[in-house]
């Protein structure tokens, strides 16, 4: 292919993912392209970071450092674990809030109203999204123990 072909690939897929549709694209084959890197391309978060528990967690430590929402990567990973061994789409339908309604959801367990209350801007409104279960369970956590590191049991 002419440089001038794959000059004009390139951006039309950097455009493509700076649109949203690149992960369509990508999943297409490229020519040129190793499959290792179309898989690395596909399996990142929107922000660059790994999609698995310990790029949700980077990520996520990346916002609550620029909102001052303390935490480390060790107590997020302690309480996630515990909460729904990392299953991002975990939830409790069978505690006395699920009784009541409101069941925890996602990899820190958070129910919708403290989802809500506490929700970090800049992150999706979706509670079983990993990056703003996280980010809005630390906030709550800072607010009621000063921060997801003093939190050893249910919250």
């Amino acid at each position: 292919m002419p440089a001038s072909a794959q000059s004009r690939r390139a951006r039309l897929v950097r455009r493509a993912v700076l649109t949203g549709t690149g992960v369509a694209i990508l999943a297409l084959p490229v020519v040129g392209a190793t499959t290792a890197s179309a898989a690395t391309t596909a399996s990142t978060t929107v922000a660059g970071y790994p999609n698995t528990l310990d790029g949700w967690i980077r990520e996520s430590l990346a916002i609550m450092a620029q909102k001052g929402i303390p935490g480390t990567y060790n107590g997020i990973y302690r309480n996630v674990i515990r909460e729904s061994s990392g299953n991002q789409y975990a939830i409790n339908n069978w505690d006395s809030n699920a009784a009541a309604g409101t069941p925890s959801k996602g990899l820190l367990q958070v129910i919708d109203p403290t989802f809500n209350a506490y929700h970090v801007a800049g992150t999706s409104f979706d509670p079983y999204d990993p990056v703003a279960n996280i980010t809005a369970a630390c906030n709550y956590a800072a607010a009621v123990y000063g921060s997801i590191d003093n939190v050893y049991g249910a919250y």
